[in-house]
């Protein structure tokens, strides 16, 4: 059924409910009201009357008492009267009024009340006569003299109430038809919409109704979410598929070599025993970088799909601090020497930064050093300009200007390195992320390398990170 069908129906059983809900109200006033002008005339016509019921008391002469008698009844007009003296006759009676036997009361000094005899009610109010002939007299009117009044507010309430409801529904059909609009035709424009035409093709402009415009905003977000998971579940698949290429590009090497071992291995089991220590370091040595190179491929994967809520705030000395232990302790004969501030806080990914800082020093220790000297590694933090400004530096040969942005690029191997060719683009990788910057370049008092990350510091306030669009380390050839 159309909403406005339904609203329609409801207004045709609701208004007409309404109306006599106000009817049968507007009737209990008017009925009140009647009464209250009802007993306002007797107590205008005892105060008229009384007077002459005084002179009729003291004037016990049959014909004067007759004329007064006609005065009285003349008075009240179409009221009942009943007088009585003190001895309990009655000296006059007349009009409408209880037949006998009724008790009358003795005295109504809040007003007129109701008498009830054979079925019927009457006000009644009785007024005390003082003087040197006291007596009682009464004035009845039937309680039912606004009877035909109130029928006929009940008529006229009754008639609006059915007239109300045809009218109240059509009206209202027409109306709900015309506030329903804007919500029929945001519906075709949903069920009109191609999924892949996005959050962009369902933008509209306001039609000043809250309740549509709300409704079209949440559709509009609702189709927002969905591009962005839509687009996240693609990134997914192709992290999937590029991690799978690369594995497979970059394992082939390491496994034919491995291959070629172990069939030397197998084809001559009378090898010499250095013969075959030479090959097992071989195989050691292939299994090694194997591992490496699946763990940097992992690790560049989880950064691609990395969401905000893996982010918080930290410590970023605490963790400089802690890598550069783990790593001295890994490689006894490097020194690392570490200029830290107590605390240096920011907004990131504790994992994340832990692989920067592992693969940053990492790759420090193997080509920080020349030939036959230990390597000598250098990491400083400070606070500078809203910024966190990490600096490593070594003491090996150094990077030579021309090739210090090609180490950044996925299986970049400089001769002779030993590893996966990854790390320096991990730590690419998380410097975007956090949206920060990184450069190399020249100790300033000594040769080598120095590697500066900056990172912006936390805000007093929790950091709006937006991370990047595109996020296709593992995919990435440059």
């Amino acid at each position: 059924m159309k909403l406005a069908t339904r609203i329609a129906l409801s207004v045709t059983v609701v208004v007409p409910l309404l109306v006599l809900a106000a009817g049968l109200l507007v009737l209990g006033l008017v009925s009140r009201d009647l009464h209250q002008q009802q007993d306002t005339r007797l107590q205008d016509r005892a105060s008229a009357v009384l007077p002459d019921v005084k002179a009729m008391l003291l004037n016990g002469r049959p014909k004067a008492e007759q004329n007064q008698h006609r005065k009285v009844l003349g008075d009240v007009l179409d009221a009942g009267i009943r007088v009585r003296t003190t001895d309990g006759t009655v000296v006059l009676e007349g009009g409408p009024q209880p037949a006998d036997p009724v008790r009358l009361p003795e005295r109504t000094p809040d007003g007129p009340v109701t008498v009830r005899a054979k079925g019927h009610a009457w006000r009644v109010l009785t007024v005390p006569v003082a003087g040197p002939a006291p007596g009682t007299f009464w004035l009845f009117t039937p309680a039912s003299a606004a009877d035909p009044q109130v029928v006929a507010v009940r008529r006229r309430v009754l008639l609006v109430a059915l007239l109300a409801a045809p009218v109240s529904g059509l009206l209202a059909y027409a109306l709900a038809g015309r506030a329903t609009a804007s919500v029929r035709r945001l519906s075709r424009r949903a069920a009109a919409l191609d999924p892949g035409a996005g959050a962009a093709a369902f933008a509209t402009a306001p039609v000043n109704i809250a309740e549509v415009d709300e409704l079209a905003t949440a559709i509009g977000q609702l189709l927002a979410r969905y591009e962005e998971q839509a687009a996240r579940t693609a990134q997914a698949l192709d992290t999937a598929r590029s991690f799978s290429s690369a594995a497979s590009h970059e394992l082939r090497t390491p496994l034919m070599s491995m291959r070629t071992d172990l069939d030397v291995l197998a084809a001559h089991p009378d090898l010499s025993p250095a013969e075959r220590a030479e090959i097992v370091r071989d195989l050691q040595s292939d299994h090694a970088r194997l591992l490496d190179l699946l763990t940097a491929l992992r690790m560049l994967a989880r950064g691609d799909l990395v969401e905000v809520s893996a982010f918080a705030s930290l410590d970023l000395s605490e963790l400089v601090d802690t890598v550069s232990g783990e790593t001295g302790r890994h490689h006894p004969t490097v020194r690392i020497e570490a200029e830290l501030p107590p605390a240096l806080r920011v907004f990131g990914w504790d994992a994340g930064l832990a692989i920067l800082l592992a693969n940053l020093l990492g790759n420090a220790v193997v080509h920080g050093h020349l030939p036959d000297e230990p390597a000598r590694i250098a990491v400083r933090l400070r606070a500078e300009g809203g910024h966190a400004v990490l600096t490593v530096d070594d003491a090996g040969p150094g990077i030579p200007p021309g090739e210090r942005e090609a180490v950044f690029r996925r299986f970049h191997h400089r001769p002779g390195s030993p590893g996966s060719g990854l790390g320096l683009t991990l730590v690419a990788q998380q410097v975007a992320l956090h949206q920060g910057t990184i450069s190399i370049g020249t100790p300033p008092d000594a040769a080598g390398t120095r590697v500066e990350v900056r990172l912006p510091l936390s805000a007093a306030d929790a950091p709006t990170l937006r991370l990047p669009r595109r996020r296709d380390w593992i995919s990435r050839g440059d």
